[in-house]
């Protein structure tokens, strides 16, 4: 699928959600990672709407299959985070935070000491 083509079916998906139909927008999403589990973008979209259907444990899968690309960092340490404190794992929930943190991006962007 080209580049374009996702892009319209993100914004499809993001326009679905937004207006209260989350379940087409999660069919979009799960099209496009099925049809590239490595694209972090579309990856994110999914998780954000399987952490919404409170499926953490099929979030998390998602999140850690994909490559997210180096604007996305934030957003695949927040969705792993979520995915692994609503499993009950607070403590690796809080590494996962600190690592991203730790990076060179996470510092400069975080409030956090």
């Amino acid at each position: 699928m080209e580049s374009d083509d996702r892009q319209f079916l993100l914004t499809v998906a993001w326009l679905f959600a937004r207006h209260g139909q989350s379940a087409r927008a999660r069919v979009i999403c799960e099209a496009l990672v099925e049809d590239d589990p490595r694209d972090g973008v579309s990856a994110a979209a999914l998780a954000e709407q399987m952490l919404a259907d409170h499926e953490p444990e099929a979030a998390l899968s998602v999140v850690r299959g994909a490559r997210f690309p180096r604007e996305l960092e934030r957003a695949e340490a927040l969705l792993e985070t979520r995915a692994l404190h609503e499993l009950g794992k607070r403590r690796e929930a809080e590494k996962r935070w600190a690592r991203y943190v730790a990076s060179s991006k996470g510092k400069a962007r975080s409030w956090v000491s």
